[in-house]
């Protein structure tokens, strides 16, 4: 039987091991995906050795996205320009990875506004770590025209801007509102918000009404950020579509078939993270 799994330390909270195996049964795979505590300290064995271990490849989460990319024997063009790997797989029993999270991001935005363009228009993205980088590729390859980047520490954001080129600019207190008034497309990549941290600290009045608001969040499902931009009478586009896009390239990779991210699964890996919250 052929077997994938998720990676991570921790990793009781991943929602992966829900997404594939209901994949698994609706395409009526006989194969399992499960979850598989990996220590800081033992990754670079694991990936080294997949090839010759019970699995076929696996999906990475935090903290080991760096590492495996390190490990790697092959990563492919969009992985070595994040310096991350988020998906690993087999091809011709070598090991190679790639990151989809970007690629995520795009689908989940297309799913639930299939007539929003990205072509030329200018985005901003809150905060400059891998979760960035990754929507920053992204939304480049997609034709936007502009990047502005909002974050703590300004050697990031020019260390993002040396990076992917002069679309990507720094924006600032005295640029914020400006900025945000011609923004459409503004994006939370970094943790603030999730369960357990302090919400986004940031002032969206002068935002552009017609402006697509994003979160890569996903517990809550809406975090404050977004409550706020709703109120406000703007889109709004929660983290989990994210999730559940960026593992289809993984499960095709493996497993031979394009699933596809339904309603259906939306809710049920939805229901989990509210009865999880409840708790």
């Amino acid at each position: 039987m052929k077997k994938a799994c998720v990676i991570g330390w921790p990793i009781e909270h991943s929602r992966s091991p829900l997404i594939h195996n209901y994949w698994l049964k609706k395409y009526g795979i006989d194969a399992a995906y499960e979850k598989k505590p990996v220590e800081p300290k033992d990754v670079s064995n694991f990936i080294v050795n997949l090839a010759h271990s019970e699995f076929i490849g696996c999906n990475v989460t935090i903290p080991h996205k760096e590492s495996v990319f390190e490990a790697i024997g092959e990563a492919d063009e969009i992985a070595r320009r994040l310096g991350a790997v988020n998906t690993v797989y087999l091809k011709n029993g070598k090991v190679r990875g790639t990151n989809t999270d970007g690629e995520g991001f795009i689908a989940s935005l297309r799913y639930s506004y299939p007539a929003f363009s990205l072509k030329g228009k200018t985005a901003i993205i809150v905060g400059a770590g891998g979760a960035a980088k990754a929507i920053v590729g992204a939304l480049l390859d997609e034709g936007v025209g502009r990047i502005g980047v909002i974050n703590r520490t300004r050697e990031r954001i020019l260390g993002l801007r040396g990076q992917f080129g002069s679309h990507v600019f720094e924006i600032n207190e005295d640029t914020a509102n400006d900025e945000l008034g011609n923004c459409e497309l503004l994006v939370n990549t970094t943790s603030q918000g999730m369960h357990g941290q302090p919400p986004l600290d940031l002032e969206i009045q002068s935002l552009n009404r017609d402006a697509v608001v994003a979160d890569i969040v996903y517990t809550p499902l809406e975090t404050v950020f977004l409550e706020k931009a709703r109120n406000q009478g703007s889109p709004v586009l929660g983290g989990l579509g994210m999730l559940l896009h960026q593992a289809v390239r993984g499960f095709e990779l493996w497993f031979g078939v394009k699933p596809e991210v339904t309603k259906e699964l939306y809710e049920l890996v939805a229901a989990d993270i509210q009865k999880v919250r409840k708790q």
